[in-house]
This record gives structure tokens, C-alpha cells and sequence, in this order.
């Protein structure tokens, strides 16, 4: 979630700044970014859903269709920014409307996505007999889902935000520092509001959920707490390596106690953990490949996240050393 958010909102970034002809500089440290993330947030977005089907086969069955349709959209969505990556990288003709499309997918894509936790919450399938129905038009309209797709955007756009300042900020680029640190508390607020609107809305679309969100308080407490003190750094321009990891930290103990709660099902009310597991052979073989892809990618992100503004750094400081030599 936090690779594709930093990878879709930089996207944004991207199309706003190149539209609007700001920062120069901003663009560059963008594109840098841009250039060794989509690939991995595309391959572990694959992965995950293969995954998913493999291990839990009856998800297929219920999500079937409701995952087809946002997953087809999403997928030709990923196809249009690695074409335009692809274009930008290789020194293709770049189109004005290519550009929108790009900036636009940016958004849709976290947005298309999101609506795989709504549908989780229940509501928009229902089963009668062997007949499984899934309502779309409900779905899209759905105050709690709305709701979320709102979520959806504000996030992938602050993450994004937070990522980016402390990158700038490690190459000692102030114009762009100061860019994006606007950006960062622009988009806090939205953010933290968004939040109380899902937990609001959760409370009239899933009661049962939002009961058992109330055990497990401690955690969206905890998140609370580390927007606040990562928000407290950026005011006070110190650490945003420190702010960045605390969002990081607000985001997991979010979706930990989200998880936790909607424990044990998948769906609510068809899909049980304990009934859709699959007992084979080949389930407990992709789960070990499961989690070890996903401590893999894990380390290898954090290690790409906190050391490849370094590596930048250290590259504009000889690109300069090399210009005054010339």
C-alpha cells in the first residue's frame, strides 16, 4: 500500500508540475523516484492477487465478479502510466493529453482499488441459493464507499508528500523542500478528516465491524499519535526521515487494527478465514512463498526508500564536481 501510494501520488505530482510548469527541480526529483518504484508496486499488486485466490479459493467464487471489473479497470490503468513512463524514459513525443491521462490514472488507480475493502464490509454481494449478485451501482454510490474512495486519494497524495520532503531535503533541495512541505499540510488535513468520515460512515454501513474496531482502539490511537508527531516535525522543518517512518508507522497500526477487527471474515457475512482457508499441500507451499516474498520486498523497499535520496545526493555532488572541472 505504502510502495503504490508513493508511486501513484508522485504520479500526480508529476502531471501537476509538468502542467503547470513549477519547480524544474521538483519534476527531476520526481522522475528520479518514479524510475525504479512502478515496476515494484505492478509485480507485488500481481503477486498479491494470485496469492489471495491460491490460498483462500473461495474468495474467486464470491469476488469473482466484483474483482474483475476494478481489476480490469486497474490493470488498463497501469498500462497507460507504464506506456507514458516508458515514452518519458526512452524519449518519446510527450502529449499533453497522455500527460492528463497519466496524472488522472495516478488517482483512479488507489481509488479502483479501494473499493475491494469495501465491498469486504458487505452489502454489495448478495447470494441466494447458487445465484451470487453483485451490485455495482450501489457500491459506487454508498456513502461508506464514497467515503473511502475519498480516503483513498488524500492518502496516496500525503504519503507521497512526506516521502518526497525528505527526499529533497537529503539532496539539499530547498525550492522543492518547500514545495512539498505545503503539499504535506495541505493534504494532512483532508487526510485525518477522511479517517473520521470512514469511521462514522462504518458505524451505519457494518455495525458489527464497528463494534469490534472499538477492542482494538488502542491501535488507531497509536496511528493518531504518529500523524501528530510526524506532522509536529514538518512544521518545525527537522527529521523528515523520522516523520516519514512515522507515517509509516500511522498507516500500519490503521490497517492493523482494521484487520484485527474485520477478523474472522472476509466477507461479510459469506466468507469465513477458518471456512475458506484451503487444507492442501499447495496452499501451505504459497503461503511460505507468501511471506517470504513479502519480507523480501518489505526490506528491499526500506532499503530502497531510505537509501536511494542518498544515492542521489551523492550523484548531483559529483555531477557538479564534474561541471566545475569542465
Amino acid at each position: 500500500m505504502i510502495i503504490a501510494s508513493i508511486d501513484f501520488g508522485a504520479g500526480f505530482y508529476a502531471f501537476y508540475a509538468i502542467s503547470t510548469k513549477e519547480e524544474p527541480k521538483l519534476i527531476g526529483l520526481i522522475n528520479r523516484h518514479l524510475s525504479s518504484i512502478w515496476e515494484l508496486a505492478t509485480l507485488f499488486f500481481i503477486f498479491f492477487f494470485v496469492g489471495v485466490v491460491g490460498i483462500f479459493p473461495r474468495v474467486a467464487y464470491y469476488y469473482g465478479v466484483p474483482l474483475l471489473v476494478p481489476g480490469c479497470v486497474a490493470m488498463i490503468f497501469l498500462a497507460i502510466r507504464g506506456s507514458f513512463y516508458t515514452f518519458q524514459q526512452y524519449g518519446g513525443k510527450r502529449s499533453k493529453y497522455f500527460l492528463l491521462l497519466y496524472g488522472a490514472t495516478s488517482l483512479l488507480i488507489p481509488v479502483t482499488l479501494s473499493t475491494v475493502l469495501t465491498i469486504s464490509e458487505g452489502g454489495f454481494i448478495i447470494e441466494n441459493g447458487t445465484d451470487i449478485r453483485f451490485y455495482p451501482l450501489k457500491l459506487i454510490t454508498n456513502f461508506y464507499s464514497l467515503s473511502v474512495m475519498l480516503l483513498a486519494v488524500c492518502s496516496v497524495l500525503f504519503i507521497s508528500a512526506m516521502f518526497l520532503i525528505y527526499s529533497a531535503k537529503l539532496i539539499e533541495d530547498s525550492e522543492s523542500e518547500n514545495k512539498l512541505r505545503k503539499y504535506v499540510l495541505v493534504w494532512s488535513f483532508p487526510t485525518i478528516i477522511s479517517s473520521i468520515i470512514v469511521f462514522a460512515s462504518m458505524k451505519l454501513h457494518n455495525g458489527i465491524h464497528f463494534e469490534r474496531m472499538h477492542n482494538v482502539w488502542g491501535y488507531f490511537l497509536t496511528s493518531l499519535v504518529c500523524f501528530s508527531m510526524a506532522i509536529f516535525l514538518v512544521i518545525k522543518r527537522k527529521r523528515y526521515g523520522v516523520a516519514f517512518m512515522l507515517v509509516l508507522l500511522q498507516y500500519f497500526f490503521a490497517f492493523f487494527g482494521y484487520g484485527v477487527s474485520h477478523l474472522p471474515y472476509i466477507l461479510y457475512p459469506y466468507l469465513r478465514l477458518e471456512t475458506s482457508f484451503a487444507k492442501s499441500h499447495l496452499a501451505y507451499i504459497l503461503i511460505i512463498l507468501f511471506v517470504i516474498f513479502l519480507i523480501v520486498i518489505t526490506i528491499y523497499f526500506i532499503f530502497l526508500m531510505i537509501n536511494k535520496p542518498i544515492f542521489q545526493k551523492l550523484y548531483l555532488k559529483d555531477y557538479e564536481k564534474n561541471d566545475v572541472i569542465k
